[in-house]
């Protein structure tokens, strides 16, 4: 207990946040089989040391504590176990609390952490006090402690955790889970408390967790309360924990700790709880900032401990045709939130609403009609939620606990401003499209109504957001008027003005109903990574295709690969799913009679292609980790005349500038173009003028269309596709290396074309044009549009080596955005500057105060639109 000791004295001595405390002291002493217990003072073990005191609570260590039977345990495993060598295995003890105390809200300024996020449940013994079995790695069990010890824990259905206790399991135990777990696994018992006198709650029951169930149980999340217990730990197929060592108290290698161990400082060892004051908890060293997380973090596996099927109910009224389109844009916001291959979103007609056994199968019920709910099926949904389900209304007349819907006839269907408060006190704040109508409390209002709240921005601060608990099991709803289910695109949405304004605050639309939606017990996290899929190669033009592949025949090797730094290319007639496809090695199938796509038409492509070499040879994938890799270890070697392109629909790694991350969902056109351009030439002595060219293609393809020449698409210095001057749209990456006389430059472009949300693409600005204009323009294609902006690029490229910089640049201004534009350089405090235009090398030229023109080059700098400041660029 010496080292335990010292610890003490470190702590007393240097006042440590209790999250780093914790940590370090479960780490070094791990290997010694104690026991680490987090309780409340009056429960501490006997002959257990007190490390931390804190509220009235403690984290000591004791003697070990094992379990070698699980006969009476429940088993919810849904792979075989195996408990690795650097995680921790726990028993929480909770209680049933109902009322008002059933879980006490923390301050504004702390955290709540969900036990389901931070550990793995294994087994769970129903009764008073209900004990789960769970394993977590070292950070995840510390980080669960010090929530304890802070009143900031949160398990879930109405569980208040009274005590955290690890424990090894014997090997007779792991041969029993693992016995267990290859067999179909047992029933969950419903956890319904033995010796309280009182009615509990009911968590309900796992049945049939069986093979077919592996995938809802192993991704469908519930967080909060009445969400699930589960999240999986740090290992090979979680979080993990970097291996690195850091700068933390290590006592094999502090002096200090050494000097202490080997003495017998008295205040050392006769150090007590009571010496001991509580420390104040330091946010900066709190499990989630210090730096040994170094590895990235990958998606829990979540286990639905409430029983239920992972089924989200879409309420919406009648059958009417109005309510039936409702019910689509309901479901569509709702898949853009959540992941579809873990929920499944069903239609609640108002018969079944009424007749059938929903409650027992739903996680969530949404109500979006848009008349009154009848009074039976109010009745019905009152008593889901005192059951503890959860609710969410929609610009619904739905109401409950006091509050009344009051219309307000000025404000329907028009665009405000809103101040949503989230769970954690951050506001946000974004332009909405509201119903008319907000919430006004009564007599009967709640006292304690949850975190969630929005209020518009105007003198009376009308509420339009109300979270509001209901019944003691954990029951609540969130009611809203604000339209966050309809896109800046609806037909509701009248003016331009009011279109910018929505699809600028798009982005926080979403994230006010991922909030929502959170609390609320589901998983919004980020979607699961799409398979790779092989490359085809393709050749848009017949009389190279011969030629092509003779060039293969004598560049593969043996095994008809080509390899490069980044990747190999293995070329084969046809692919079969033994292919294994990684990263690093994508095949590359050579038969084009079985290449087909859903999403990339060649025939279109090759129709409206009309270059003379350039993108001729297309190798295009479905999902691709980036396509700026897939053309290296072609450019050098290719004939130039042959034209290389790589096309994707989807990359899991896209590259922007510098080290930023470049999102590609389906919709957006994606393309590395190889080019070549002779060193001694008008551009080869201009390189920065490439990336302009390249924005400007893809404006000219779009808006050179006959008809579409209105459509407000425009360049963003130096390398941005912007609309108007108010979001992105598109951007340009281009990588260039000077072998001998010739540069050798790879021009990645990627731009949204019918992926309307999170942001904004073509296609959006071409509806709303018709809607302003009663025009009757149709939709565009990502393939269209990218045989378009290669044709467009050579254009521009043959004009510029034949005129120089003059050639191009009218029309390129007649697109950009920054004709007079009044900016700063490098902070709001910075030089006032005004833009000038580009120089002869493709340099923006900014005119200062005192009258020198000085040049900023796109290599260092970037263009920070919302604050009118050109920054430099972050190493």
């Amino acid at each position: 207990m010496l080292i335990t000791l010292c610890y003490l004295y470190l702590w007393a001595r240097w006042g440590r946040g209790p999250a780093a405390l914790v940590r370090t002291t479960v780490q070094q002493l791990r290997a010694s089989r104690c026991s680490f217990t987090f309780c409340r003072a009056t429960a501490q073990p006997r002959g257990a040391r007190v490390c931390l005191s804190r509220g009235g609570r403690v984290f000591c260590v004791g003697e070990s504590q094992s379990i070698d039977d699980l006969n009476k345990w429940a088993l919810f495993l849904v792979s075989p176990f195996i408990l690795e060598a650097e995680h921790i295995a726990f028993v929480t003890e909770s209680i049933w609390v109902q009322g008002e105390t059933l879980q006490r809200p923390a301050s504004s300024s702390e955290t709540i952490v969900k036990w389901s996020d931070c550990c793995l449940p294994l087994a769970c013994r129903p009764g008073d006090p209900y004990q789960l079995i769970a394993k977590a790695s070292v950070d995840d069990f510390s980080k669960l402690g010090v929530a304890f010890l802070e009143d900031r824990l949160q398990v879930a259905n109405g569980l208040i955790p009274q005590k955290i206790v690890s424990v090894h399991l014997q090997d007779s135990a792991l041969k029993e889970l693992k016995d267990q777990a290859s067999d179909t696994p047992a029933q969950l018992l419903e956890p319904q408390p033995e010796s309280s006198v009182e009615s509990k709650p009911e968590l309900g029951a796992m049945e049939h967790v069986g093979r077919e169930d592996r995938q809802a149980l192993g991704s469908a999340a519930t967080q909060g309360q009445g969400g699930a217990l589960g999240g999986e730990p740090a290992g090979e197929s979680d979080r993990g924990v970097g291996s690195v060592e850091h700068c933390h108290l290590h006592l094999s290698s502090c002096h200090e700790c050494l000097e202490l161990e080997n003495s017998t400082i008295e205040s050392v060892k006769f150090a007590s709880a009571e010496n001991i004051p509580d420390l104040p908890y330091d946010y900066s060293s709190g499990l989630e900032g210090i730096a040994y997380d170094l590895c990235p973090k990958r998606e829990p596996r979540r286990v639905n401990l409430t029983g239920k099927a992972p089924n989200i109910l879409l309420y919406v009224g009648s059958d009417s045709q109005d309510a039936l389109g409702r019910l689509q844009q309901v479901r569509s916001a709702l898949a853009d939130c959540v992941d579809t291959s873990c929920y499944t979103l069903y239609h609640l007609p108002l018969e079944s609403a009424l007749r059938d056994p929903w409650p027992d199968n739903c996680l969530l019920v949404v109500i979006a009609a848009r008349e009154s709910v009848p009074e039976d099926l109010s009745r019905r949904f009152m008593a889901y939620l005192s059951q503890g389900g959860k609710v969410l209304g929609l610009s619904s007349p739905f109401t409950l606990a006091g509050f009344q819907v009051t219309r307000k006839a000025p404000l329907q269907d028009t665009v405000q401003s809103l101040v949503f408060c989230k769970a954690d006190w951050s506001q946000v704040r974004l332009s909405v499209l509201i119903s008319g109508c907000i919430y006004e409390g009564g007599p009967g209002e709640p006292l304690g109504l949850g975190k969630l709240q929005g209020h518009l921005e105007n003198e009376d601060e009308d509420r339009l957001i109300v979270q509001v608990p209901f019944g003691t099991c954990g029951g609540e709803a969130v009611l809203c008027q604000v339209h966050l289910e309809l896109p800046p695109s609806s037909p509701v949405v009248q003016t331009q003005e009011d279109f910018n304004l929505l699809k600028s605050s798009n982005f926080r639309r979403y994230e006010v109903l991922k909030e929502i939606l959170t609390t609320l017990g589901l998983s919004c996290d980020a979607k699961h990574v799409p398979a790779l899929t092989p490359l085809y190669l393709l050749s848009a033009a017949e009389e190279i295709r011969d030629p092509l592949m003779q060039w293969l025949g004598k560049h593969v090797d043996a095994e008809g690969v080509i390899k490069s730094s980044k990747l190999s290319l293995k070329f084969v007639s046809s692919y079969t799913s033994e292919i294994e496809i990684t990263p690093s090695a994508i095949p590359v199938v050579t038969d084009i009679e079985t290449f087909s796509s859903e999403n990339f038409n060649f025939e279109i492509y090759q129709q409206n292609l009309q270059t003379k070499k350039l993108g001729k040879v297309i190798l295009f994938a479905e999902v691709t980790p980036t396509t700026m890799n897939l053309l290296d270890g072609l450019m050098f070697e290719m004939p130039q005349e042959m034209g290389l392109i790589a096309i994707a629909v989807r990359q899991t790694q896209g590259k922007g500038r510098g080290r930023n991350a470049w999102l590609s969902p389906v919709g957006c056109a994606l393309s590395t173009l190889l080019v070549s351009i002779p060193l001694r030439s008008q551009l080869g002595q201009r390189i920065p003028f490439v990336q302009h060219l390249m924005s400007l293609a893809v404006v000219e393809a779009v808006r050179s269309i006959p008809g579409y020449q209105d459509i407000n698409l425009r360049v963003k210095w130096p390398n941005d596709i912007y609309y108007s001057d108010l979001m992105k749209l598109g951007g340009v990456l281009v990588n260039s290396t000077l072998m001998g006389e010739t540069f050798y430059i790879l021009i990645g472009c990627g731009f949204n074309v019918t992926n309307s949300n999170p942001t904004i693409c073509v296609n959006d600005l071409i509806t709303e044009y018709n809607k302003q204009h009663g025009a009757e323009l149709k939709p565009l294609r990502a393939d269209y549009l990218i045989a378009r902006s290669v044709t467009m690029l050579e254009k521009l490229i043959d004009t510029f080596q034949d005129e120089g910089p003059s050639g191009v640049l009218p029309l390129y201004y007649k697109y950009w955005l920054h004709s007079a534009q009044q900016v700063r350089l490098g902070s709001a405090e910075g030089p006032k500057v005004w833009i000038v235009g580009l120089d002869d090398s493709g340099f923006l030229l900014v005119h200062q105060e005192n009258g020198e023109v000085v040049t900023v080059h796109p290599d260092g700098n970037s263009f920070d639109m919302l604050r009118n400041l050109i920054i430099p660029k972050r190493p």
